[in-house]
């Protein structure tokens, strides 16, 4: 289907719009669809259902702060990147600030899809594929890079976006399937019963906010650790979780790439809350299986899962294996169904961070700085090859990443040594017009070093809280650094908004308030 809705039409060569924006025709359906199959990925199915199992449903802050996210982005961000006419997140700090603000920032991207997020949803994929089906890492690893491939070279984000409407569909009905299953077996054959039993049995896996030693879980080595250390209490509702969800939905380019790619804004928005919505039923999805797992190693009610649990070499009980071992449970039949919607997860995501891996090197490394007059037709070429290279290297690094025992946590952590800077940039880009590119450069280089150093000095400072120390202190740097260069004059470079660029339709705005009152309702119920 990738190849066929991609393919090239008679006297016509794809040219840049074509292969790096689906010819800017996506309609809402699709825009927020491949939102969701881009974002649900193997580090969603194995690695929340792994969190699930050690943290319970605190980990669905990170799917239920999205949709609320995704309306703030739909309304603030997408307007002025629209506006703007961009292709890619550099491009927009090209515009705003300077070209070393464009390379440091783009190579800081490529660095995270290639080596952090490919290589991590390979290595999940590729284990999946192992604990089910008995496929060596390896290969698995080889495979899902091929799939992958296929489409995503050839095709460009029309194929990568229009697969992901079909996949989205499989990723929902089979994850829904593996829930039912999974409560089931918890229930002894009735799910609701399993749905009672699960809040009777695990209590404490029902508390949205974490406090302070409520909840010691696996540390992946034998010994217990503080899941405060994960999610530290009111800061992933009204603190530091907002960096990391504006940073993933509003400011990265495999995410705001489907929105760029949309037929007009108001098409963008509604697409927003279309995934939002997703995004409310996704824990159903990838964090309840896990609590079910949890408590069936805890009762005891099937011996044969409990072994599956275990890593072969030191007989520990892994939390990302949940997902995969429940799987195996299923009958046959919805087994292929379930494993069909994993792998639709798996192979979306990794088209799509390949898609905009190959945007970012084209348009703003390649186009940018080593062949400016470069051709449409030449671009798409480079895009392949870039595509080509990303997914070699993911694949040779994958296996490296065997040692993870919440794959979803590492990717947090992570990503989150560059989102402090990544948001302040963008966000003082946007909203304050003093914002010099200075400025902007010390926060892109400095975000890492900052985060690095308080990773070492505060080993007791949960990571989300750091982000938030590191993300205020760049502010404040970034304040300084504007007002002493400018001298309190706006910015040659600022951007021009007014009241007007935010209006929404009447459709977004019901559909937003449906998801905050949904919102306002979950977290009174799991308070």
């Amino acid at each position: 289907m990738g190849l066929f809705v991609s393919r090239e039409k008679k006297g016509h060569e794809k040219n840049a719009q074509d292969y790096f924006l689906a010819s800017k025709a996506l309609p809402w359906w699709a825009v927020g669809a491949s939102l969701i199959a881009s974002n649900i990925s193997a580090e969603q199915f194995i690695g929340m259902s792994g969190s699930g199992y050690a943290l319970g449903l605190a980990i669905s802050t990170y799917e239920w702060m999205a949709a609320a996210t995704l309306l703030v982005v739909g309304v603030f961000f997408l307007p002025i990147y629209l506006k703007e006419g961009i292709y890619t997140m550099p491009q927009f700090l090209h515009r705003r600030y300077d070209s070393r603000v464009r390379l440091v920032m783009a190579v800081f991207w490529l660095m995270i899809y290639v080596f952090v997020n490919l290589t991590s949803v390979l290595y999940l994929g590729a284990l999946s594929l192992e604990t089910i089906m008995g496929v060596p890492l390896p290969y698995g690893i080889g495979g899902l890079a091929l799939f992958a491939m296929i489409y995503s070279i050839y095709g460009g984000l029309k194929a990568v976006a229009w697969t992901d409407v079909v996949q989205v569909v499989f990723l929902v009905a089979g994850g829904l399937a593996t829930t039912y299953l999974a409560l089931s077996l918890v229930g002894e054959g009735s799910a609701w019963d399993g749905i009672t039993l699960l809040k009777a049995e695990a209590p404490k896996h029902f508390s949205m906010i974490v406090q302070k030693g409520e909840l010691m879980i696996p540390d992946g080595a034998g010994g217990f650790r503080d899941a405060y250390m994960d999610l530290p209490g009111l800061s992933v509702l009204i603190g530091s979780m907002w960096i990391i969800n504006l940073t993933y939905w509003g400011c990265n380019q495999y995410i705001t790439q489907r929105a760029l790619a949309a037929k007009s804004l108001n098409e963008a928005q509604k697409g927003m809350v279309f995934a939002g919505f997703l995004k409310l039923l996704m824990p159903l999805i990838v964090v309840v299986p896990g609590i079910a797992a949890y408590v069936i190693v805890e009762k005891g009610i099937d011996i044969s899962f409990i072994d599956s649990m275990k890593d072969g070499a030191g007989g520990l009980i892994k939390s990302d294996r949940a997902y995969p071992t429940l799987l195996q449970l299923l009958p046959t039949g919805l087994k292929g169904l379930a494993f069909a919607a994993l792998t639709a997860a798996i192979v979306s995501s990794l088209a799509s961070m390949a898609n905009s891996t190959s945007t970012i090197f084209t348009i703003d490394i390649y186009r940018a700085y080593i062949n400016k007059g470069i051709s449409e037709v030449k671009q798409v070429q480079v895009g392949r090859i870039t595509t080509l290279v990303a997914f070699i290297i993911a694949a040779l690094v994958a296996p490296q990443l065997q040692n993870l025992d919440q794959a979803f946590q590492y990717i947090q952590e992570y990503t989150g040594f560059v989102s402090p800077g990544v948001f302040a940039i963008f966000i003082f880009g946007f909203f304050w017009k003093k914002t010099t590119s200075d400025a902007a450069l010390a926060a892109a280089v400095l975000t890492i070093p900052l985060s690095a150093v308080f990773k070492f000095l505060t080993p007791n400072l949960p990571f989300i809280d750091r982000m938030g120390v590191v993300f205020l202190i760049l502010a404040v740097m970034m304040i300084v650094i504007s007002l002493i260069q400018g001298k309190g004059k706006d910015s040659e470079k600022a951007i021009t908004i007014d009241a007007s660029l935010f209006k929404t339709s009447y459709g977004f705005k019901w559909g937003a308030a449906f998801i905050v009152l949904a919102l306002i309702i979950l977290y009174a119920v799991f308070w």
